[in-house]
């Protein structure tokens, strides 16, 4: 934004924003261990959360400012009725590049041929065991295995690539199958990413307790060897990635808590009711919802927005001192 006219959304340290990840609600059909309470949340009402119609308003308004990518996310966003019909309505924006969807992957074999259909380009995936008793016991739901994996096939099947899997690292619990995880990459289509967790006030143990980094998970690969850095998949997040030689997937390591990538941060953040936040965590948010309910110009509000993004976030393992409040990562989209 430059000369007082709107022309690209650029903030203060000069970072390019292009990436929008919107969440759609605030629900969660999981209660995962490093996530949600398991007892879960006081969910939003039903009038406090963005239509689809506003939300597609949103990234129209975005999109001519250098807008081109968007995510969906939760909460789970499939619990959301009828999703595909918000996939088409932002499928149709002018600029809008890449759309792809976050999921915990229970309701993906029902969603992904339609998904892809209304305009999806991609899926990520949550599976953090490839072991059913430990998958079912971090989700706090059985059955919660055989569910991902058959949206998984579903994905795959319905052409939603690169198919993404998300690994949360949690010492003791998941961390013997790093190598499994990185090997299974050698013969499947599979783009696996080792995730650090990121502390909330409902998942403090695992954070002080169960921290496990991705330097430690490369340490255990390199063993291996013949793993070497690349490009990695299309998409729009911080991870690194690797390969071995002959490899159909990667390897990719998201380190938010021992190496900040801040410095590179092309993302604003939608909430399930109308926040744009400039980051996941901290307390900076912009309320669109109510403005543009009021028929408001939004563009100074997206400006206000830049202006307000953080350097770098202030997390401190096993502390919600820089969480901003968070009890969970589901409140503001992940």
């Amino acid at each position: 934004m430059t000369g007082g006219k709107t022309r690209e959304m650029v903030d203060r340290f000069g970072r390019r924003v292009e990436y929008l990840r919107i969440s759609v609600t605030d629900k969660c059909n999981l209660r995962c261990v490093y996530c949600m309470p398991e007892e879960g949340l006081p969910w939003l009402k039903k009038d406090q959360l963005l239509t689809y119609e506003e939300i597609w308003t949103i990234v129209e308004i975005m999109a001519p400012l250098g807008l081109r990518r968007v995510r969906l996310t939760g909460g789970e966003p499939l619990v959301r009725k009828d999703l595909p019909r918000l996939v088409d309505l932002i499928a149709s924006v002018p600029g809008i590049q890449d759309l792809a969807v976050s999921t915990n992957g229970v309701l993906l074999k029902d969603f992904a041929q339609p998904l892809k259909e209304a305009g999806a380009t991609r899926v990520n995936i949550s599976l953090d065991s490839f072991r059913e008793d430990r998958v079912d016991a971090l989700a706090r739901r059985k059955g919660t295995f055989s569910k991902v994996l058959e949206g998984l096939q579903a994905a795959e099947r319905a052409g939603l690539e690169p198919v993404k899997i998300n690994v949360v690292l949690i010492r003791g619990k998941n961390d013997d199958e790093i190598v499994d995880f990185a090997e299974a990459t050698r013969a499947r289509p599979w783009h696996v990413r080792f995730i650090e967790v990121m502390p909330t006030s409902a998942n403090l143990g695992v954070s002080a307790n169960e921290f496990f980094s991705c330097q430690e998970a490369m340490g255990r690969l390199r063993e291996l060897g013949d793993l070497e850095p690349v490009d990695g998949p299309e998409g729009n997040g911080p991870a690194t990635y690797y390969r071995f030689p002959g490899a159909r997937g990667t390897v990719g390591v998201i380190t938010p808590m021992s190496h900040n990538f801040c410095d590179d941060c092309n993302r604003l953040r939608l909430t399930a009711d109308g926040q744009l936040r400039p980051c996941l965590f901290g307390v900076q948010q912009t309320n669109l919802r109510d403005p543009l309910r009021a028929g408001a110009d939004l563009l100074p509000l997206i400006e206000e927005t830049l202006r307000i993004k953080p350097e770098r976030h202030d997390l401190v393992q096993g502390s919600d001192a820089g969480s901003g409040g968070l009890i969970a990562l589901s409140q503001t989209g992940g």
